[in-house]
């Protein structure tokens, strides 16, 4: 998998009062899942819901350390694993399974169950109504400029292609003979660039998300414990998600 895809330099840029508009979620749920594991289908149906919170952004990123089991998961991206491992490491205790919620890079829980899932919402985000740093989407002219605003501290800016709804069935395995139903599938995850707590402007062309086999995208910034993800510090959706 490429990386940048033609991504365009880093600009600076004021942040712009107006660019605020666009609402803020309070939290992202990245929700860890198979196409082999039986225990998925109550989580799938949990993030269909979700996603009408519009507080919310709600991601499945499909993993694929099940494959061995007798079906190939057809969405499966090997970095949503190194991604999911990641933050499991950086909990201190190593653990994943499907499904696993993780709620602004920082609170894990069963992603089935509904009661676990709202606590953690509630406890990732702190009581705050919106994640702490402003971010802002456009398309224009074959782009995708997002413009992150000024807050504490620093991190990565990420793009995140995504496929609103993706239909499988699966021919072998625990779930052979089963159709499920995926919202806000990620396709990929591609670095925009270093955030230090200013203001500044990252392009990317909009090729880059069509190539992906997505219809959206999402862009996340997060804090960075070394090489693996953390705190979600903003985010913002793309066009009709």
């Amino acid at each position: 998998m490429k990386s940048w895809l033609g991504l365009i330099p880093v600009i600076a840029t004021l942040w712009a009062g107006s660019a605020m508009a666009l609402p803020q979620p309070r939290a992202v749920l990245e929700l860890f899942v198979s196409q082999g594991c039986p225990a998925c289908r109550p989580a799938n149906q949990l993030a269909a819901e979700l996603i009408q919170d519009p507080s919310l952004i709600v991601l499945s990123l499909p993993v694929n350390y099940w494959d061995y089991l007798g079906w190939k998961d057809t969405l499966a991206v090997p970095l949503f694993t190194a991604r999911q491992k990641g933050y499991a490491s950086a909990r201190n205790n190593r653990r994943v399974y499907t499904p696993q919620m993780v709620v602004n890079g920082l609170v894990s829980c069963v992603g089935s169950s509904r009661d676990e899932v709202m606590k953690s919402i509630e406890h990732a985000a702190a009581g705050r109504d919106s994640l702490p740093v402003p971010i802002a989407v456009r398309e224009e002219n074959g782009l995708i400029i997002v413009d992150i605003g000024p807050g504490a501290g620093e991190g990565g800016a990420w793009l995140l292609p995504v496929r609103k709804r993706s239909q499988v069935t699966v021919y072998r395995g625990e779930n052979a003979g089963r159709t499920e139903t995926y919202t806000n599938v990620v396709r990929g995850l591609y670095p925009l660039g270093a955030w230090s707590g200013s203001p500044v402007r990252f392009e990317m062309p909009l090729q880059a998300v069509q190539a992906k086999d997505a219809d959206s995208y999402v862009v996340l910034l997060q804090r960075e414990e070394g090489s693996r993800a953390g705190l979600v510090l903003g985010a913002v959706k793309g066009p009709g998600l």
